[in-house]
């Protein structure tokens, strides 16, 4: 029979930051399942009413595949889920996981912003091609539309920012002796 030794204690951060993605795992599986059930019983209809070329390049390109991009999600909202199971028990490949998907996290938080500016952009090309406003509701539209933008960007940047906090965190000394 093997014996396990744990040489570190365990550290308030690393369960805090188990259960929090433990929670959102379970709820974005649960999401992404229903999203695709719904996907896979419109796909049909859906198809034939979008040109995926006559929208702007990354959300064209998401449109096209857009079977595969919500299998994707799936597969890593389970992936979160197991990793951050495993992290609770300080299992290594765990965390080893887990800063990868966190990784995939922020690159998908930098890749979201982009296709939130493009889309962003192409309701508002499309709304003013289709309405004449006043000059006072141009202003305040422009200023909602900048608001909603900064709003964006400040979101989803101080979610990169703690997502490498956590991975930052998760390769110090102490927590990867929590885990030997």
């Amino acid at each position: 029979m093997t014996q396990t030794f744990n040489v570190g204690s365990r550290s308030l951060f690393v369960s805090v930051t188990a259960w929090v993605f433990i929670v959102l795992g379970a709820a974005a599986s649960v999401s992404t399942l229903v999203q695709n059930a719904a996907l896979a019983s419109l796909l049909p209809g859906f198809q034939m009413s979008v040109d995926a070329r006559s929208l702007p390049l990354l959300t064209g390109l998401l449109v096209a595949h857009l079977p595969w991009v919500a299998g994707v999600g799936l597969v890593l909202s389970v992936a979160t889920l197991a990793a951050a199971v495993g992290l609770l028990l300080r299992l290594e490949w765990a965390r080893r996981v887990f800063i990868v998907l966190s990784i995939l996290a922020i690159v998908g938080n930098l890749v979201g912003l982009w296709l939130q500016q493009e889309l962003l952009q192409s309701v508002i090309d499309a709304t003013l091609s289709r309405t004449v406003l006043p000059r006072e509701a141009v202003g305040v539209f422009g200023g909602f539309a900048v608001a909603t933008r900064v709003s964006a960007v400040v979101v989803s940047l101080g979610a990169c920012a703690l997502l490498g906090w956590i991975i930052r965190r998760l390769t110090s000394q102490g927590v990867r002796q929590e885990f030997a």
